[in-house]
Parts: structure tokens; sequence; C-alpha cells
């Protein structure tokens, strides 16, 4: 009779065991998902050949700090006021959950931009020079601007019209904005402007724009909002050679200009 209870017990030490194993290597498996979820989410964003190719000249009073997009492009960030802004030009191919943004090429028609319709940036003059896309970024329209899968990167949006005349406000109101925001040296500025300080740190370069018809390029520095003015048209604020002002004004939404974010 022991003989049979001692091999009863056996067997139900044995059931128990395989439970305990199986609770393991389910535990294991578990633990195992964790971790893999976690460096995936954790997976740095690509190093980008633009980074640290600008040409630009910062306010070395300054502290700036840094943001990082989708792309891996790297770029200083400035804080004016209560605000904190990046400091050199939007240059993202991709929207921020990773779709590409469609670039307008030489030989392809304008009409991807004319028509209102669909996003896309382009290189001023079309260049491919990776100092001068570091140094002035890229021009987008402002369907781009607007698209719901963000231009911006996370945590930082394209600022509104009444973002920006916050800035404006803030540096001593549109008359005198504009030379307190631009590059204090002249090498991409044609005319030298006494006036231009860049004390604020925001260092706005004449990065340029495209037309919105013929596809043309010309020297401006002109920055997109994300506020419509119309069906049509949407705010901007334009810097000008050799003025001092920054200037609020609402262009055809086809256009091809700059774009500065803000920190949400």
């Amino acid at each position: 009779m022991s003989g049979l209870w001692s091999h009863v017990y056996t067997i139900q030490f044995i059931h128990a065991d395989m439970k305990n194993i199986r609770f393991f290597i389910i535990m294991v498996a578990l633990f195992a998902a964790f971790i893999y979820g976690c460096k995936k989410e954790e997976e740095p964003v690509p190093v980008n050949s633009y980074n640290g190719r600008t040409f630009a000249i910062f306010n070395p009073d300054k502290s700036y700090g840094t943001l990082t997009d989708i792309d891996g492009n790297i770029y200083k960030t400035i804080t004016i006021g209560t605000q904190t802004w990046m400091a050199e030009n939007l240059r993202t191919t991709r929207y921020r959950n990773g779709d590409p943004i469609p670039q307008i090429k030489p030989d392809e028609a304008w009409t991807g931009w004319t028509g209102l319709t669909a996003g896309g940036y382009c290189n001023f003059n079309n260049t491919e020079n990776v100092d001068t896309i570091a140094t002035f970024g890229r021009l987008y329209n402002w369907v781009a601007v607007n698209d719901s899968r963000n231009l911006a990167p996370l945590g930082w949006h394209v600022p509104t019209d009444e973002e920006w005349t916050t800035l404006t406000n803030f540096l001593g109101g549109d008359s005198v904005a504009g030379g307190k925001m631009k590059e204090k040296e002249r090498p991409h500025w044609a005319i030298t402007d006494p006036n231009a300080t860049n004390e604020s740190g925001f260092t706005a370069v004449p990065a340029g724009m495209r037309d919105n018809s013929s596809g043309t390029f010309s020297v401006n520095c002109i920055f997109w909002s994300s506020t419509k003015a119309d069906n049509c048209s949407a705010w901007c604020r334009y810097l000008y050679v050799g003025e001092d002002g920054c200037i609020r004004y609402f262009p055809a939404r086809n256009y091809g200009f700059s774009v500065r974010c803000i920190k949400d």
C-alpha cells in the first residue's frame, strides 16, 4: 500500500512540476516580448549627412538647444520670451508618420503645387548641394504645412499666425522685429544691414521662395504660419533684404516658403 501512495505522490509531484515549467516558459516569453517592444520603441533615428553642415552664423551669446526630426536632421533651437523655436529652417523629406513628402523636381509638372491639393517640397534652385540644404533648409507649399500627418517633429508644430505675432511683439513689434531675427553677418544677406543684430538668436537666413505659377525662384526670407487667411491663401511672415521689419501678409497657399517650427 505504501508503494501505491508513493507512486501517486510521484505522479502528483511530476504534474505540479510540469505546471511550474509551463508557467516559467510563459513568463520568459512575456518578458522577452516586453524587452523586444521596448527596443523597437527606443530605436534611434538615422544619422543624417546634413548634420553639422550649416554655414549659418548663430548668436554666440545665446544658449541653443537641439531638436531631431524623423529624417535624423538635428536642428538648433532657441527660447525667445515664453516660446521655443527652431533656430534653423526645416529640411525634412517625410511627415511625422514616416510618409514621404513629394519632391517637386525640375522635370516634373508645376501643377503638383498649383492645384492646391498635393503637399510638396523643393530645394532652392533645385540644388542637391548638402551644405546649401543644411544652411537654408527646404521650401514647402502650404498644403504640406496643413497636412494631418504633421510636417513638424513630435512635440512641435508649425506656428499659428497668433504665435508669430507673440514673437514679433516680444521683439518690439513688426517694424523692428526682423532686424532682431536676422543672421548678423553679411555672407548670406546680399546687403549689409546695420540693424540686423540677431539678438533674439532666431538666425533667419534668406532661404528664398518658389513662385506659385512659373516655378521660378527668388531670394527672400518668408515663413509659413499654419493659419488660413481664406480659401486660397494663408498667413506668413516676410523679412526683407536691407529692412528691419517682419511683415505679415497672406499669399496663395501654393508658393514654396520656408518653415520654422515652435515647441508645443
